[in-house]
């Protein structure tokens, strides 16, 4: 369909399509009352509590308990003699726990700081909470504690937006004793239970609150255990805590402990780079989706906390990416899964077409009775791309041979997706265009209604070919030519591939590059086959996909690194020279880590190194300001109009790739490549940094050490 651009205007979903044709885009930010700039999470997998600082989800808020996309519950809130308690501290202890200490307030007969209260939660086979109340008091005290207790069983898709009433439809059959609340919402085929098990009983249940008459004598406590049992499914693996506080990578033999063992520990003289690595590594873990599909144990990212807790797959490949030098199990798990859910027909719903990797996967009601098209969701151009892309780079690492040749067939259906579908109209080039009524417009990363425009800020029709993804494209064929080479033995497609790839280079070079401005890559062809003629960070990446011939390459890292682009804290999304810029617009102006992650790889890869740690420096020291975590965007203002980055409003985090970019940064200044079964290392690390030692890399099947500072290194077996 073609249509004539026009200018975006808010709340308007999809580039080029008229007002019946519009079409929701899951980044639209539309979000009711939140928990206040104290909000804590605890997660694991794909469950998540989200409260405010007192441990409180109140009613209509984005805060609750939610598993695989379903909220279980939409209200906890702790009172004492009806009022709310004060906060004195509280925050997370591990990924999965958080403890909140709280006092009481002045209340009638009861002054203030009568009582201690302390109350931890933390996920694992389901919901805990323990709370403790210690009276202070130097005479008998009787209160009453009070949990009120409510769920609505949204889907996660609805939190940000309206959410159906379901009132109606959800049964209560609470233990009169006080043991027990339980709560059961059945719609056709999609069920949903919440159990709130008490130890002790409170005093009484009263609605849907549990009520305790408290008497206590001066130093003396009482104690309550809560437990929200959640259904796993046969597919997961069950989360596995045993104590509150467990301490991470402890000697235990479960998933947790596993997972951090064969991380590599680092060491450096860089407290910043050491932390925001260790941060990174416990996101991820708590980020980690363990499924066990045909009875094989897998282990992949979750994209992020809270709205995207579940299977991806432009996320996920890139996070498994950016980690395949450290935990390649990581990118096993990835490539499996995904593989398993390659798509087999053409489904105008679901934007399903044979050979293309998913975009989304939900397991929430809308998703399960078909009103969105979830079940997966295949709206993404660049993810067929990018799993072969993780194939070669995981190949490279492990050399295992057995799995290339067991995706052999995805392999094909991938690049058969690629010449097939993925280039609409055989100009050579991979475009997009939703045919689902609820699809995404945009389908590369910068997938928000407005995340692709013209200088002048209008709208470009469809379908639209962006520049990263032919680079993508022109990487993919590369790589699966050298595995052509390998282990899939095919001597005659590695020749057609980098036959095709050659030509695609000199196309993409003709047709995207922009004379002006100093010249620059656009960031895509429209419908019409107009350059789309915006400045952006998406030429970085194509640094990264080796597209860009070495004499044009100074040129985009001048503009990469000029002030309109770089903000100082990272290379912003759009130039703020563009009318569509905005510090704040989501794709058009805010500075993404994982975007810079693969711009500062690229800029390395082509010999700009100085620039790449420029790069790197700037987000290290961004990093500083979250506590070591990269959030998924910060806003795009200067550095020198802010001394801190400033956040963007609605971020994930974690965020898989944004906690990913620390180790890719790592990679990128060891230079750390693997070629024919060997580490090669070709440091340039920062007088800032100083020395590296990573100790028990995996390569390879065996372990590894390596050490460098400035630009000398070393790589040898590790002696464990």
């Amino acid at each position: 369909m073609t249509t004539t651009g026009r200018r975006p205007t808010p709340g308007d979903p999809t580039p080029g399509l008229t007002a019946d044709e519009q079409i929701p885009s899951r980044t639209v930010r539309k979000l009711p009352p939140d928990l206040g700039s104290a909000a804590i999470g605890v997660l694991d997998g794909l469950t998540f509590m989200f409260s405010n600082e007192a441990g409180d989800v109140p009613r209509n808020s984005i805060g609750g308990l939610v598993r695989a996309d379903t909220r279980f519950l939409n209200r906890w809130e702790l009172t004492l003699n009806g009022q709310p308690l004060l906060v004195l501290s509280s925050g997370t202890v591990d990924h999965y726990s958080a403890a909140f200490f709280l006092s009481n307030p002045d209340l009638p007969g009861l002054p203030a700081n009568t009582l201690g209260i302390r109350r931890r939660r933390f996920i694992g086979e389901g919901m805990r909470e323990c709370i403790e109340v210690r009276c202070l008091a130097q005479e008998p005290v009787s209160v009453q504690l009070r949990l009120a207790v409510g769920n609505d069983f949204a889907d996660i898709l609805e939190v940000k937006e309206e959410i159906r009433d379901r009132s109606a439809q959800i049964t209560r059959s609470h233990a009169q004793d006080g043991s027990r609340l339980d709560f059961a919402y059945r719609n056709e085929s999609f069920e949903a239970r919440t159990v709130v098990e008490a130890n002790p009983p409170a005093t009484r249940v009263k609605g849907d609150d549990l009520v305790w008459d408290l008497h206590l004598d001066p130093d003396s406590g009482w104690e309550c255990e809560l437990y929200v049992p959640l259904n796993y499914g046969p597919n997961y693996v069950l989360p596995t805590h045993r104590e509150f506080g467990e301490i991470l990578g402890g000697d235990a033999d479960d998933p947790v402990s596993r997972w951090r063992a064969v991380l590599p520990l680092l060491q450096t003289d860089s407290d910043t780079l050491h932390d925001a690595f260790e941060k990174s590594v416990r996101d991820l873990i708590a980020l980690r989706i363990e499924v066990r599909p045909r009875d094989e144990p897998l282990v992949l990212p979750a994209a992020g906390l809270p709205w995207f807790l579940g299977l991806f797959g432009r996320d996920t490949l890139i996070t498994a990416y950016q980690t395949v030098s450290y935990a390649p199990h990581l990118a096993h798990g990835a490539l499996m899964k995904l593989a398993l859910h390659q798509g087999l027909k053409i489904d105008d719903f679901s934007d399903e077409e044979p050979g293309k990797i998913l975009h989304e996967a939900r397991t929430g009601e809308l998703t399960k009775l078909g009103l969105k098209p979830y079940d997966p969701y295949y709206g993404t151009a660049d993810a067929t791309q990018l799993w072969l892309i993780l194939l070669s780079e995981y190949w490279r690492f492990t050399g295992d041979n057995e799995l290339v040749r067991k995706v052999r067939d995805n392999v094909h259906a991938a690049l058969r997706w690629i010449d097939e579908y993925g280039d609409r109209d055989h100009d050579g080039y991979v475009e997009y265009a939703t045919r689902s009524s609820q699809g995404l417009g945009n389908q590369c990363w910068r997938d928000s209604w407005d995340g692709i425009q013209f200088v002048d800020g209008s709208i470009p029709v469809l379908p639209i070919a962006t520049c990263e993804i032919q680079g993508y494209t022109y990487d993919a064929k590369l790589r699966v030519a050298e595995l052509a080479d390998g282990p899939l033995d095919d001597p005659g497609l590695a020749q057609r591939l980098r036959a095709e790839a050659e030509q695609l280079c000199q196309r993409f070079n003709r047709d995207f590059w922009i004379d002006e401005r100093g010249g620059y890559y656009a960031v895509g062809l429209d419908g019409d086959k107009r350059r789309i003629d915006s400045m952006t960070s998406n030429m970085g990446q194509l640094l990264w996909s080796g597209i860009v011939p070495p004499d044009r390459a100074a040129v985009v890292v001048r503009q990469l690194m000029s002030d309109h682009l770089f903000s100082g804290w990272g290379v912003r999304t759009t130039s703020t020279q563009d009318r569509g810029y905005s510090p704040i617009g989501y794709h058009m102006g805010t500075v993404w880590p994982h975007d810079n992650s693969l711009i500062a790889r690229g800029l390395a890869q082509y010999g700009f190194r100085r620039e790449a740690n420029r790069i790197i420096l700037a987000m290290l020291k961004a990093a500083e300001s979250s506590e070591f975590r990269l959030p998924e965007a910060f806003s795009g203002y200067d550095r020198s109009f802010s001394r801190l980055p400033v956040l963007y409003p609605t971020a994930c985090h974690p965020q898989a790739w944004a906690s990913g970019a620390p180790l890719l940064f790592l990679r990128t200044m060891l230079g750390l490549e693997a070629k024919d079964g060997q580490l090669i290392l070709d440091p340039q690390i920062p007088e800032e940094v100083g020395r590296v030692r990573l100790t028990g890399m995996n390569a390879f099947g065996k372990r590894w050490d390596v050490e460098a500072i400035g630009d000398n290194s070393y790589v040898r077996l590790a002696a464990r």
